[in-house]
């Protein structure tokens, strides 16, 4: 029994006319008929009554063409899902993301993504980039959003946004009114840093921002988010170096000043170089999202 054979008994028992269904398939009605014949041998039952004059479903007629609308219409759907995951249009995309791409970049990507390609199904983890590269190596995550990481052997990177870095005071400190800082001003401040072997990129920033005076940092502790450096820099436990990007979540009582000579912190999309990459891979469909909401927010 071939699907063909199906496809042909689908075809009369619809038209219930040989001629008809012939039509319908684009074929001669002789060819159809013995077809038809050749399955009913093979199934050892009769699936239609012939007469002169009408054609009927016998009552194993019925039932197979009952039975084979779900089953083609299964077959259909399976064959389109697999045309989608050929062209990564299905599937599943694992993203790791820093806090900060949560609230500037992450938001527009998704929902560009979940319109064009509605069938691929989304998993997200808040991760810091040092746990983004060991999720790419063990293959937890497909794509990684990193800030200042430099891309690392096996690994490649994607530029997507760069952003000043600016340091965070209370409203009532003594730098919160000027507009610019020097990076001598921040000496001896107590600072708000980040682990460095969590979030080397960043971390590298940080000694960059403050130049020869970068030994002299007067660090009072480390938090992971920049959510949780903001918390703390309100309730007074000293100062924190940020990208402007938390202006998004910055409560009154701070302040974000701009540092001189400061250089930008940038946000990389990195993958795990493949050297036989997956043909239809949805994370290459995710790729292009990010890259074009990065080139519109450039333009």
């Amino acid at each position: 029994m071939e699907l063909r054979q199906l496809r042909y008994f689908e075809a009369v028992a619809d038209e219930l006319h040989f001629g008809r269904a012939a039509q319908r398939l684009h074929m001669s009605q002789p060819p159809l008929s013995a077809q038809i014949a050749r399955l009913e041998k093979e199934l050892g039952v009769s699936l239609f009554d012939r007469t002169n004059r009408q054609v009927r479903l016998t009552p194993a007629g019925m039932h197979l063409q009952h039975r084979l609308r779900s089953i083609l219409g299964d077959l259909d759907n399976t064959v389109q899902e697999l045309r989608e995951y050929a062209r990564g249009a299905a599937g599943l995309v694992s993203v790791g993301f820093v806090s900060s791409a949560n609230y500037i970049l992450l938001p527009q990507v998704t929902s560009l993504f979940s319109r064009r390609y509605p069938q691929v199904a989304l998993s997200l983890y808040p991760l810091t980039s040092h746990e983004q590269l060991d999720g790419l190596r063990s293959g937890h995550i497909d794509v990684g959003i990193v800030r200042d990481e430099l891309p690392a052997e096996g690994f490649t990177a994607t530029a997507l946004y760069s952003e000043e870095l600016m340091v965070c005071v209370p409203e009532d400190h003594s730098l919160a009114k000027q507009s610019m800082v020097q990076p001598s001003e921040l000496v001896g401040e107590p600072l708000i840093t980040y682990p460095r072997r969590l979030m080397p990129g960043f971390s590298r920033k940080w000694t960059e921002v403050l130049g020869h005076d970068a030994g002299q940092m007067n660090v009072v502790g480390e938090v992971i988010h920049h959510e949780t450096a903001l918390g703390f820099v309100a309730g007074g436990w000293g100062v924190s170096i940020l990208p402007e990007s938390v202006r998004f979540l910055l409560p009154s009582s701070l302040r974000l000043i701009r540092i001189y000579g400061a250089p930008k912190s940038w946000l990389n999309a990195v993958r795990r170089t493949e050297e036989n990459p997956r043909v239809g891979d949805p994370a290459d469909r995710f790729m292009e999202c990010l890259r074009d909401v990065a080139d519109s927010g450039r333009s």
